[in-house]
């Protein structure tokens, strides 16, 4: 039972409210208020964990603004724990922990605040109940209790910290600007302070000359001077979006996935070949191209139930389960009558429609995630309801995605692997893996992994952004 007598004693807020980090240079940040989270977090990415006369401290780059890549606040805290702290999604994160004040109309007071990545979520800061405990009544009803601060008054308080576009000259060739992973990549590159752009692969065109080779985008824009490019190319638009990449390499623009490798992982017969000629292992895979060897060709993969994927078919389509040996010879035959070619590959039981999708980036896995089909299906994809999850990987499965990847010619590559009764096998290796799911599953900022494999081959530094002076910084708004 609420107490009436200490209602004056408490400040109303909203569901969403103005506040300030005065200790951490923050002079305003918009905050969801909400009592069913017990702690507070605050959005921060490039965290650095050091010590200073024997004392942990943290490092540690904020957007304070949402939506807003490009104005970033650079942030140091003692650390006064770790823990690890559950998502909404269920999914438990290791997380630093700090103190610092938070200011809100006239009042200030001391608050813990977990670091995490909250790009994915609607505010970049969340004040949980252990915050307002004696200090705050909440009506949801309500929001900006104490006042809102306008767009100019935010320019004007973070003018300082917002950064200029002048690093590399990046473009994203790619088709749909809207789709997340380009948007994440976009706004990754203009974080870390370069000028990218979108470019429609459909949209490029190029000059093939000796002497004088362009590359031009609609309009007549000129691309030649880009520093390197991003290529994201949908797989009905490979062999035009692979003539494109050429040129740029052949301009001597770098581009982090070359043509040949695109090319290469592609064609899905071709690239089983060449991994299996380089020692990896795959799922027992069949090719022929005649009707009158069908059966021997179901006996090769061990029968029924058997995998019948199209060598061309589109991205997470053109895959289907025989359960029987007849569904088999029908689906096989079917299909070459339309001048279809296909491959046939055995169907792995006992993974139970689970497969591992693991994010390699210039050698290094950054991310793996286990994909469950949804009931009543054999694989899984995001068309179908499948479930996403962190994955621990065993040391085999690491070393078989790098090796992978590398024998693809791949720096940025998403390895698909089944686990089976042999050990893990390999899938598929996909030259354009999709960011938005991994992200969200991973709460890792992938896009950034990219920009910085670019960074890294071109020999280029990102500055930090400018440190706060925290004793000049307003304490509230």
């Amino acid at each position: 039972m609420i107490d009436h007598t200490d209602l004056p004693e408490k400040m109303i807020v909203g569901s969403e409210e103005w506040c300030a980090l005065p200790q951490l240079g923050i002079p305003a940040i918009k905050v969801r208020v909400d009592s069913g989270a017990k702690t507070s977090s605050l959005h921060a990415f490039n965290i650095r964990p050091f010590s200073r006369g024997g004392i942990s401290f943290v490092s540690f780059e904020v957007h304070p603004v949402q939506g807003n890549r490009r104005t970033i606040v650079r942030c140091e805290a003692e650390v006064t724990d770790k823990r690890v702290v559950k998502s909404s999604s269920g999914i438990g994160e290791k997380r630093f922990v700090v103190k610092t004040m938070l200011a809100h109309r006239d009042q200030q007071w001391e608050v813990e605040l977990t670091l995490t990545n909250r790009d994915s979520m609607g505010f970049r800061m969340l004040l949980g109940r252990e915050a307002m405990n004696g200090r705050i009544l909440v009506d949801p009803s309500s929001s900006f209790a104490g006042g809102k601060v306008s767009n100019n008054q935010i320019e004007q308080l973070y003018h300082e910290h917002t950064r200029e576009s002048s690093g590399l000259r990046i473009g994203l060739l790619a088709s749909n600007p809207d789709l997340a992973s380009n948007q994440r990549i976009l706004e990754a590159g203009e974080e870390r302070g370069h000028r990218i752009r979108f470019y429609d692969i459909r949209q490029c065109y190029m000059k093939l000359d000796a002497e004088h080779p362009e590359i031009h985008y609609r309009g007549g824009k000129l691309l030649n001077n880009l520093d390197a490019v991003i290529p994201r190319i949908r797989p009905d638009l490979t062999f035009y979006g692979c003539a494109l990449v050429r040129q740029f390499e052949s301009l001597g623009i770098y581009s982090l996935n070359s043509a040949q490798a695109i090319s290469h992982s592609r064609d899905k017969l071709y690239s089983l070949q060449h991994l299996l000629q380089h020692g990896l292992p795959i799922p027992t895979t069949g090719f022929a191209d005649s009707p009158l060897d069908t059966d021997d060709l179901i006996d090769m993969v061990n029968g029924a139930p058997l995998i019948v994927k199209l060598l061309e078919g589109p991205q997470h389509r053109g895959v289907v389960l025989a359960e029987s040996r007849n569904a088999g010879e029908s689906l096989i035959n079917a299909f070459r009558s339309l001048q279809a070619n296909l491959l046939v590959q055995e169907f792995i039981k006992e993974a139970e429609g689970r497969s591992l999708r693991l994010l390699v980036a210039d050698n290094k896995v950054v991310c793996a995630v286990e994909r469950q089909a949804a009931p009543g299906h054999f694989r899984s994809n995001r068309q179908n309801g499948s479930s996403l999850s962190p994955a621990r990987l065993s040391a085999e499965e690491r070393k078989l995605a790098l090796r992978a990847a590398k024998v693809m010619g791949l720096k940025v590559a998403g390895v698909d692997i089944i686990r089976s009764r042999k050990g893990p096998l390999l899938l598929e290796v996909n030259s354009s893996p999709s960011l938005g799911d991994l992200e969200d599953v991973s709460g890792k900022d992938l896009a950034g992994t990219l920009i910085s494999a670019v960074e890294k081959q071109l020999g280029w530094k990102r500055r930090l952004a400018n440190p706060v002076d925290t004793q000049t910084a307003p304490a509230q708004v």
